[in-house]
């Protein structure tokens, strides 16, 4: 394991050091249980009683802490803990371990081309015309299928799979087992189904005949902008005609899906368990909560919050902040559950007045 000096931290966060800036610690712990050669991490005042169970001898702390008062040899002081934690977490994870060039045991299609300085590990099957750019890591058991494209810096983690035709911008995160570019859920009979009926009546599946359903099979593939990560069984299904879409910065936690057609815009973040149903656009910066669902065929604007769970079945205007199943506005939601909660007291006062 690498160990750092303070001084290095803090030119990594940004931040300041007080008392000894070469002191050097090998990892970072929570106060209560960090041995000496940690450094704490202590960056709200309720975790002080923490520091006098623990070891450490430097800790990240608030603003204005007294770091000799609590028995410290140095300290980092950074204005917004949350966002130092995103710095501190990157210096000091080593990533996997994957040996640099091609391993004997990956099959690389003579066609493809990979990038200076890209690592393969074993177990890796990389497709005809796939170009892997340069600096990427690809771990074990990964599977990239024929005219795929993936950027520089790219780490691919176990067992994922990358459809035909793919195109991944530079920077690419995908967790163990996500599936990029499956075909797309699409299906049809050859006659109006009680699905049509409902949709269009709202409740009546009218004389729908019994049939069988046939696929529609996905022409289109996905593109992926830079810095975009995919979490751990997450999977995008291509395009029918045109291609799945997920635009820079965008982050999708573990277990979502993103159905075919669907465009999904920048900076988003996606939580657990989210499904956007097929051909809906997503805009700019918009943050889903785990479970949200979205209807296929609609819009959500730039800037939407989802709360956790909710079902977007219309159109969601630019910077709404959303709730509930159906999803109303949260202040909405909470009226409604406030007013929900009176219901048996109004109730049983109606019945005392008979």
């Amino acid at each position: 394991m690498t160990d750092f000096s303070l001084n290095e931290i803090a030119a990594a966060l940004g931040a300041q050091v007080q008392g000894d800036a070469e002191l050097r610690v090998r990892g970072a712990s929570e106060p209560a249980a960090a041995d000496a050669s940690q450094l704490a991490l202590a960056m709200d005042p309720k975790y002080s009683d923490g520091l006098a169970k623990g070891h450490a001898k430097a800790a990240i702390l608030w603003d204005g802490a007294d770091w000799k008062s609590l028995g410290l040899e140095a300290a980092i002081f950074v204005p917004r803990p949350r966002y130092a934690m995103s710095g501190l977490t990157s210096l000091m994870d080593p990533g996997p371990e994957i040996v640099p060039g091609v391993h004997a045991m990956a099959v690389v299609h003579e066609s493809a081309r990979i990038g200076e300085g890209a690592a393969i590990a074993p177990f890796v099957t990389i497709g005809r015309d796939v170009v892997i750019g340069p600096g990427a890591r690809i771990a074990s058991h990964v599977s990239i299928a024929e005219g795929a494209q993936i950027g520089a810096q790219a780490l691919i983690l176990q067992g994922a799979r990358i459809g035909a035709r793919v195109r991944i911008g530079d920077r690419f995160i995908a967790q163990p087992g996500c599936v990029v570019g499956s075909d797309g859920f699409s299906f049809v009979t050859p006659e109006k189904s009680g699905v049509e009926n409902v949709r269009k009546s709202l409740g009546d599946q009218g004389d729908a005949a019994q049939q069988s359903w046939t696929r529609i099979h996905s022409l289109g593939a996905v593109t992926i902008g830079n810095d975009v990560e995919i979490g751990a069984n997450s999977c995008i299904d291509r395009g029918t005609i045109r291609d799945t879409s997920i635009g820079n910065g965008t982050k999708l936690d573990n277990l979502v899906h993103i159905g075919h057609n669907v465009q999904v815009g920048e900076d988003c973040l996606l939580c657990g368990q989210v499904g956007i149903a097929g051909s809906s656009r997503i805009g700019n910066r918009v943050v889903m909560a785990g479970q949200c669902g979205v209807n296929d065929n609609i819009f959500v604007g730039d800037d939407v919050i989802a709360g956790g769970a909710s079902k977007i079945f219309t159109n969601a205007p630019a910077g709404r902040v959303l709730l509930g199943y159906p999803a109303v506005k949260m202040e909405s939601h909470i009226e409604m559950q406030k007013a929900l909660r009176r219901l048996p007291r109004f109730m049983a006062a109606a019945k005392g007045d008979k």
